[in-house]
């Protein structure tokens, strides 16, 4: 089927306005994603008694939701964007509260909410949402003094930070107050904000330290890794050694049958292990492509919610795969995080689509007023100054 110009249909308007370069790049990394699950997860399937390829068919089939996630997504307007964050930050952190109740206790946390056989992560929904209401309200604070932007985007970001500390799942906080820092400096917030909000960001860090013990433990055995066990980190890094410039080739690698995580958050590892340092740096430099992409497209908006909301949402994808990667490669404590389109997970997978698909869908070509705006108001301002040099010559 070719698709023209000249049809009419969704598919169609949507072909010829949405950043190809971009949503290619996220299909690639969807694609690597099946392919390293098939390396990575058949020990970790033998070690739980199931059949070999079971979280391959588990990924391969959530890849075609992923998708048609992604595409609904990026279909819809900047105003649908905004009303569907807030209608999925609302259940989302609703459910996130019920779960602390009623949620099963998976290593230490209540994160999940069990559907039947179906497991979910809310919070993982809730971020993209986040992200962009955050940008919007900032965006509505400069535009509109009697909109308290600020402080309704200070309070989503205290109800959010603490349904993620009462969980507990400390990486996810850090990483949303990372990015709705960055979304506060970008917004041009008062220095009096910033320094009072960096005050206490550094205080919430020092607490952690202090009140969690597992924290202070993972962190104490990074600084100084004869403090503690630091078995899954030496093993990570082995697999780099071992697997050298191209990798010992597909389904060779002996990390993974070690490591009890190396389906998600030491995915990265298993790559390094059977495809090598180049395989790596080439899923690094596609991460790297489709973030600089989407920086790139926020730059050239006019709209300051959409400039910021997609900035916001691809530091958030950008933020998350650096950090997976910087713990595999031990620079980072470790911490649960998945690689983004890479690693086995169904709420991962499926809320990293909505976000891209939340990207796509607000950098569009759309031929809205607010891309003539400024236009027009550089030829009103040329039009006095004309008018003056005229009556200057005459």
């Amino acid at each position: 089927m070719r698709i023209t110009r000249a049809d009419r249909s969704i598919l169609s308007d949507w072909w010829f306005t949405v950043d190809r370069l971009m949503f290619f790049g996220f299909v690639l990394l969807m694609g690597a994603g099946l392919v390293l699950s098939l390396a990575a997860s058949p020990p970790i399937a033998a070690k739980l008694d199931l059949e070999p390829f079971y979280f391959v068919r588990r990924h391969a089939a959530l890849m075609l939701p992923a998708v048609a996630i992604m595409f609904a997504a990026s279909t819809l307007a900047p105003k649908q964007i905004r009303r569907a964050s807030l209608l999925i930050f609302l259940i989302g952190c609703a459910l996130m509260a019920l779960i602390l109740f009623l949620g099963p206790e998976i290593k230490g946390a209540k994160r999940w909410l069990q559907i039947g056989v179906v497991s979910i992560q809310p919070s993982e929904f809730v971020k993209p949402a986040f992200v962009v209401l955050t940008a919007w309200l900032f965006n509505e604070s400069q535009k509109r003094r009697d909109v308290p932007g600020i402080e309704l985007a200070v309070a989503l970001f205290a109800i959010f930070a603490a349904l993620l500390v009462l969980q507990p799942d400390f990486g996810q906080t850090l990483l949303v107050t990372v990015v709705w820092g960055a979304l506060v400096y970008m917004a041009g917030i008062n220095m009096v904000w910033i320094l009072a909000l960096g005050a206490a960001g550094a205080a919430g860090l020092v607490t952690t330290y202090f009140l969690a013990p597992h924290v202070a433990s993972r962190i104490d055995r990074f600084l100084d890794p004869a403090s503690g066990d630091t078995y899954q980190a030496d093993r990570s890094l082995d697999s780099f050694l071992n697997g050298g410039w191209f990798g010992r080739g597909p389904g060779e690698g002996t990390v993974k049958n070690v490591l009890p995580d190396s389906h998600t958050d030491f995915i990265f590892a298993v790559t390094a292990e059977e495809y090598g340092l180049i395989a790596c740096m080439i899923l690094l430099a596609l991460f790297a492509f489709t973030v600089l992409r989407g920086l790139s497209k926020a730059s050239q908006e006019p709209d300051g919610f959409i400039r910021h909301a997609v900035a916001g949402l691809v530091m958030l994808f950008g933020l998350q795969a650096l950090i997976n990667m910087a713990v595999n490669v031990g620079l980072l404590p470790a911490k649960g995080m998945t690689l983004p389109f890479i690693s086995y997970g169904g709420s991962s997978l499926l809320a990293m689509a909505l976000t891209m698909g939340f990207a796509l869908g607000l950098t569009r070509k759309r031929p809205m007023a607010g891309r003539l705006e400024p236009r027009r108001e550089t030829e009103t301002e040329a039009e006095p100054e004309a008018a003056g040099a005229r009556g200057q010559h005459a």
